[in-house]
This record gives C-alpha cells, sequence and structure tokens, in this order.
C-alpha cells in the first residue's frame, strides 16, 4: 500500500521554523488504526494528521508518535494548506469532521484561518499539585478538557521555565499549557506535553482554544497576537468569536512523497 505524504513547517512563513506537521491524505476510506499510530511514531513528529474524503465530506484524525488526541491546530492547519495549494481543492473554506466537531479552514490572503470550538476551562483553587512540575510555580490554574492551563508572572518566567518530566506524566493528562503577558505581544506561551509523547510542541495551535477566551476576558478585548516561545518560535494571530475561536497562520512544504507499507 502507498500513502501520499506531506511534512510541512506550520505557523511560519520560512522553513526550519514554527511547527512541524505530517499529513496523510487516505483517499475515502480508514486504514487501521494501529498503522495510523505506527506512521506517527515512525514520523516522530509532534502530530501526523490523516484525513479521508466519504460522502463529500472531509473527516481529519492526529497521532502524536504515542497516542491517538481530540484536537491539534498546526496538523490542521497543514491539511488545509495541502488541500488549498496541493490536492487542487477548488473552495475558499474546508471543513473537517473530527472527535472535536466540526473543524473550519479558511483562506485569509496568504494564509489559513482556522475556526475551533472554545474549551472549557474550571479555576482551579488548590496549586500545590503543581508545586514539584516547573522551576517557578504558577499564579492561577485552570483545568480544560485536556489540558491544564498555568498563569505565570511574567515573560521571563515562561522563557525560563524548567519541567518535571515524571511530576508532568504523573497528574495524567495531555499537556500542560503555560503562558503569561508578553512584552512584544499580547501574551506569550508555551506548551508540554510528556505524557503523550511530546516533551515540548514548538507551536500549539489547538492551545489557542483555552488561551484566548482566558485574555479575552483579562484584557477585555478579543483580537490578539501570540507568541509560542519555544526554540522554533510561533507567531499566531487569533481572535475569540462568540464560542469559536479563530487561529491564523501559515505554512511551508518541506517534503512530499509517497509512504509504502
Amino acid at each position: 500500500m502507498k500513502i501520499t505524504f506531506y511534512h510541512l513547517d506550520t505557523f511560519t512563513d520560512s522553513l526550519f521554523a514554527g511547527n512541524p506537521a505530517g499529513v496523510c491524505s487516505l483517499g475515502s476510506e480508514w486504514i487501521d488504526d494501529s498503522l495510523m499510530q505506527k506512521i506517527a511514531a515512525e514520523n516522530n513528529l509532534s502530530e501526523t494528521a490523516f484525513y479521508i474524503i466519504k460522502n463529500n465530506r472531509y473527516h481529519i484524525r492526529w497521532f502524536t508518535p504515542a497516542v491517538e488526541v481530540d484536537l491539534c491546530g498546526h496538523a490542521t492547519l497543514a491539511s488545509a494548506y495541502v488541500l488549498f495549494n496541493i490536492e487542487g481543492y477548488s473552495g475558499s473554506i474546508v471543513e473537517f469532521d473530527s472527535r472535536s466537531g466540526v473543524l473550519r479552514a479558511e483562506k485569509d490572503g496568504e494564509s489559513i484561518r482556522l475556526d475551533f470550538p472554545v474549551d472549557d476551562i474550571s479555576r482551579i483553587d488548590k496549586l500545590d499539585v503543581f508545586k514539584s512540575c516547573f522551576n517557578h510555580f504558577p499564579a492561577e490554574a485552570y483545568k480544560g478538557k485536556t489540558d491544564y492551563m498555568l498563569v505565570f508572572e511574567n515573560e521571563e518566567e515562561i522563557s525560563s521555565l524548567e519541567f518535571n518530566r515524571n511530576a508532568l506524566i504523573n497528574l495524567a493528562i495531555r499537556g500542560f499549557i503555560t503562558t503569561s503577558r508578553g512584552r512584544h505581544s499580547d501574551f506569550v506561551y508555551r506548551f508540554f506535553a510528556p505524557g503523550v509523547g511530546v516533551d515540548e510542541d514548538p507551536v500549539t495551535g489547538s492551545a489557542c482554544t483555552t488561551l484566548v477566551p482566558y485574555w479575552a476576558e483579562v484584557a477585555g478585548k478579543s483580537k490578539f497576537n501570540a507568541i509560542q516561545l519555544s526554540k522554533r518560535r510561533g507567531l499566531l494571530k487569533c481572535s475569540l468569536a462568540g464560542d469559536r475561536v479563530e487561529i491564523s497562520g501559515n505554512a511551508v512544504v518541506f517534503m512530499r512523497g509517497e509512504i509504502e507499507v
């Protein structure tokens, strides 16, 4: 069996920056779940997306090297880029059915704008559970559907964060969004997910479904410029639109070819 495969750098205008994503175009039928997981592990990227078109609807799934996840921003962006720019999709908006509902991607000039559902977050009052997770202690903490969001005092703390891998894994959740106000952006963040095989993700679009509602309430506005402070850096424009979050970014193709399995 041959599977069409693309490797893109996302949330960037340049190669070797942003977040790498794999995209596998499967035609009209899913392959076996275990095979998708093995392909994602072999790719060893933070996410590999797999999509099909069936009954005139696109369906998308995402796998880290270790597990399938419910939502991924950058690999959805990469998949939309492939459809718009390589595989001949003629529309300006593509909808993906997913485990997180309907996700939309729209051409927006040179960028692609994602439309995702907002996360449902609740405040955590007792912070002692996080005392051994990082070298800095958060000022606030929240729990979303799949991630914790920890709010720190300033950008310097985010930049210098070091994590305790075992402590994060022991809390048995997908990931940890760490954030603060930014010096040159509305907010900054980093994302750690060792429990699902990704110690630190370079640019995490799905985290904005948690971050944007929080910062909208804090700042009293709906549009934001954000920077993910990973080594590869990510630049995102995002906004709150009712119960949806819009996340815009670019992508660059690094490689295309075939997987033989």
